[in-house]
């Protein structure tokens, strides 16, 4: 058989699954001008981590359900900022309907919603209830034991741990990246990008022997440090969340 033939018989394409990680950009408006003026100040702050990153539109913290010309103009919005939507995120009832008028796909939801439930009373029983059955608890599962890595994290490298801490017992290097759905512990310098409380959890911290990072995030809440404060650089730091504000601090030398 030819060359030719053999290329007609092979598959034209591949279709896999990976991890992602998506930035979501949560909305409190759908006014394309505040938000291409907020937007466009995040950007400037940290264009090599915003410019023509790709991003799913959070429409949770709307008070009303947006109609599909207002979600194309936060689209367009959202672009001209200089970031990429790729869909919207997981919500409200409204957002499958508006991803099909946008030809945008559903992505799932980084965090719930901090849109509080409705409150529903529960109906007055007309009948005296049996007393409930004891409920047998399960024993919960004991916590899987941190994901230990022992070397350099070097530039484009990304380590991540699932449902456990990451300990990094050496250097995290500029534009390099350790996540970790627990804590993330570098015991050497973080220079790179240090991500804790991966899937939602704000009780998570990061530390570090020496911080330089580039980026610290938690649960969704992160900083980016185009200069570091001096009283931070170099020392060990920790880094925590306390009502969606992200703290930091120096540890003992």
């Amino acid at each position: 058989m030819s060359r030719a033939a053999e290329l007609k018989e092979e598959a034209a394409l591949e279709i896999r699954f990976g991890p992602l990680d998506l930035a979501q950009v949560r909305i409190h408006t759908t006014d394309p001008g505040a938000i291409v003026d907020e937007l466009t100040g995040r950007v400037a702050t940290a264009p090599r981590f915003f410019e023509r990153t790709a991003v799913g539109i959070d429409l949770s913290m709307l008070h009303a359900d947006p109609q599909p010309p207002e979600m194309r103009a936060v689209v367009d919005a959202v672009r001209r900022a200089g970031m990429l939507p790729v869909g919207l995120v997981q919500g409200p009832a409204c957002v499958e309907t508006l991803a099909r008028s946008l030809d945008l796909p559903v992505l799932p939801q980084f965090r719930s919603p901090m849109r509080p439930p409705p409150v529903v009373q529960a109906p007055v029983p007309a009948i005296p209830v049996a007393p409930a059955s004891v409920a047998v608890v399960p024993e919960p599962e004991p916590p899987r034991a941190a994901l230990i890595h022992q070397h350099p994290v070097r530039s484009g490298q990304r380590v991540s741990a699932r449902h456990r801490d990451l300990i990094v017992t050496a250097s995290v290097g500029a534009g390099a990246e350790v996540a970790a759905d627990g804590c993330v512990h570098v015991y050497g310098a973080l220079r790179g990008r240090a991500m804790a409380g991966a899937h939602g959890d704000t009780a998570m911290r990061v530390f570090c022997r020496a911080f330089y990072a580039e980026l610290v995030s938690i649960a969704g809440v992160f900083r980016v440090f185009e200069s570091l404060p001096i009283e931070l650089a170099g020392h060990p730091v920790q880094a925590w969340l306390e009502a969606d504000k992200l703290n930091f601090a120096r540890l003992a030398d």
